[in-house]
């Protein structure tokens, strides 16, 4: 008896094939019913198989993570609007030359924070070369949400290392690309923030929230809620920047008004030092200096 063969043959390749040459011809993909589903794009896009995109979404990554030995991750957060001190003084050069009030404004505060870019860049750098010396399955990798600013800036500082780095990217109105310091084959984009929040999670050892906005705030609380819930097990969260943290979010409000317990202040660790934000999470796991 012939063996089933294997989904990996040139059959299921040869269906992509055939859809690429009909779109390559000037074909309309429209839905059609002879087409095998999988190679159906107007079917896979219809309201009714959302769930079959978000299990395709959470699968994918899934695999090749998994495959390349990324395990364990740190996960940083923070502004994707953080320049590198680079280009902040050349923001600054070109404003003072405009005489631009405004832009010479906006390049004193490019130029101020400007310096947790380079905060973000030495912490990857730290624990970046910490994984180095470690067997495969002890290593940290540093994960971003792929984008520009800081998460450009802790991609980078891993990727100076030799280190793999992963970017779970997402798709928005004004669109964005993995900043160039994510590793090719770790470059994943999502459609669905749920899905991509889910990945975060899955293989974070530590978040280390960095200034940003509502989606750095999205995060994080995400993060908090899911540990003080008993959701996920107990993780290291750094709160990096202290004076804009605390400026930013009063935490004492929430318990003098009893919305949490005070020990769940426990669970915030504020710092202003890429060394002392590693030592939070070495120490919390053991791991030798």
């Amino acid at each position: 008896m012939e063996n089933t063969q294997n989904l990996n043959e040139s059959r299921i390749a040869n269906a992509w094939a055939d859809l690429q040459n009909h779109s390559d011809q000037g074909g309309a993909l429209d839905q059609d019913a002879y087409r095998l589903a999988f190679a159906d794009p107007e079917f896979l896009l219809r309201r009714e198989t959302r769930g079959i995109r978000i299990q395709l979404e959470m699968l994918k990554p899934d695999l090749d993570q998994a495959a390349q030995g990324v395990d364990n991750t740190v996960v940083v957060f923070g502004s994707a609007r953080f320049p590198s001190p680079e280009d902040a003084e050349a923001f600054a050069q070109a404003a003072e030359l405009s005489g631009d009030a405004q832009q010479i404004a906006v390049a004193k505060r490019h130029l101020r924070n400007a310096k947790h870019y380079d905060n973000a860049r030495l912490f990857a750098r730290l624990v970046a070369g910490h994984s180095a010396r470690k067997p495969k399955d002890q290593r940290l990798f540093i994960c971003t949400g792929g984008g520009p600013g800081i998460m450009e800036a802790a991609n980078r500082g891993a990727h100076e290392m030799g280190a793999l780095t992963p970017g779970l990217n997402i798709t928005l109105p004004h669109e964005q690309r993995a900043n160039p310091y994510v590793t090719p084959s770790l470059s994943f984009k999502f459609h669905y923030f749920a899905t991509r929040k889910m990945h975060f999670m899955m293989r974070a050892k530590a978040l280390v929230a960095f200034p940003g906005g509502f989606g750095t705030l999205d995060e994080l609380f995400e993060v908090i809620t899911l540990v003080q819930t008993k959701k996920a097990k107990p993780v290291p969260i750094i709160l990096f920047g202290t004076d804009y943290w605390k400026r930013l979010i009063n935490m004492d409000v929430l318990v003098e008004e009893g919305a949490i317990s005070p020990e769940d202040l426990n669970l915030l660790h504020y710092t202003d030092d890429p060394q002392d934000a590693w030592d939070v999470i070495r120490n919390f796991y053991g791991l030798p200096v």
